[in-house]
């Protein structure tokens, strides 16, 4: 491949992580897995906003560290692939865990989360994480339980006295009727 040719990839390369503002990734190996199988997982996985692009390594180590992320080049030794996009890397990591059930043929290598790198194992366990609608969902939670603590506790007395006077009334009731019988 001509010096001309590998810039014009490299700087494609910056163009992606620049313009599609990749700050996280997954870097995998798809090595083995059937033509059927990659198309289906690549349609998948776009279907759900998640990209997952081919890279020569050399290239994209030398477009990472022209963006400020050469600590991620460690993450790219023999056959890679990175995965990005999503709502949050987790979901993306879930994903690929799918398809690794499935397929048999995908490799997870490791990760780059928030300026960190991440190995296989530690890139592995995002998918234990809680994707961003859970957290969310757990942090409203959260941000209601004490207001409905204390909607209680204000509504108790209120309760306590309605039934007071709905048992009051209820006898009153009864005691009109056993003097209209009479």
């Amino acid at each position: 491949m001509s010096r001309y040719v590998k810039d014009l990839i490299q700087k494609e390369f910056e163009k992606r992580i620049a313009d599609e503002n990749i700050s996280d990734f997954i870097v995998v190996d798809t090595t083995g897995m059937d033509a059927v199988n990659d198309n289906s997982m690549r349609s998948s996985l776009r279907q759900k906003d998640i990209r997952l692009l081919v890279v020569k390594n050399s290239l994209f180590k030398r477009a990472l560290s022209s963006c400020r992320m050469d600590v991620a080049a460690s993450l790219f030794e023999g056959s890679c692939s990175v995965v990005y996009g999503a709502e949050s890397i987790v979901d993306a990591a879930t994903e690929l865990a799918a398809w690794a059930k499935k397929t048999g043929s995908l490799e997870v290598k490791g990760a780059y989360l928030d300026g960190s790198v991440l190995d296989k194992e530690q890139a592995q366990e995002l998918v234990k994480m809680p994707t961003r609608q859970q957290m969310i969902g757990r942090l409203v939670g959260c941000l209601q339980s004490p207001g409905s603590r204390i909607s209680a506790i204000l509504e108790s007395p209120a309760r306590e006295i309605a039934g007071c006077i709905e048992s009051v009334e209820k006898r009153c009731r009864e005691q009109q009727g056993k003097t209209a019988d009479r």
